[in-house]
């Protein structure tokens, strides 16, 4: 578990299984290591033991949830492996500065403004067809060769 390749497949491993009860033992067993090892080696090459990692893994999937789906705080509080909303949002506003339900509502969807949307969903079209000029003057004609 001195490699940080073993690090990171423990990680990725974690980010899989975020909805699931993870413990030391477990992910020291999936390094193959001791759990005392393993503390040892993830604290080194992380920065932070495995347990405030997993909070932080389970608290960026749980600000993902928030802006991009309209499921509960509490569902999503299960969705990413807390067994209590309590503590969800204790760890929640303690890390993130604020409420669950207040962050969903302070930093929803950005939306684009509206040139730009138009221009990403103006219709393209195919090589070799004629096209007029549009009427913002911004589309020449032109024929295929």
């Amino acid at each position: 578990m001195d490699a940080k390749p073993a690090t990171e497949q423990i990680v990725s491993w974690m980010r899989e299984h975020l909805d699931q009860e993870i413990s030391m033992e477990e992910m020291a067993e999936k390094a193959g290591v001791t759990p005392f090892h393993f503390l040892r080696s993830f604290r080194r090459w992380t920065g932070v033991t495995p347990a405030l990692f997993l909070s932080a893994l389970r608290l960026e999937e749980a600000k993902r949830l928030l802006l991009t789906t309209d499921r509960s705080v509490t569902d999503i509080c299960f969705d990413v492996g807390f067994t209590s909303r309590g503590t969800f949002s204790r760890t929640f506003r303690e890390i993130v500065g604020e409420a669950p339900s207040s962050y969903r509502l302070e930093n929803g969807p950005m939306v684009a403004p509206n040139c730009f949307q138009l221009w990403a969903t103006r219709p393209v079209v195919a090589a070799g067809v004629v096209r007029r000029s549009s009427s913002f003057g911004d589309a020449a004609a032109s024929a295929a060769p």
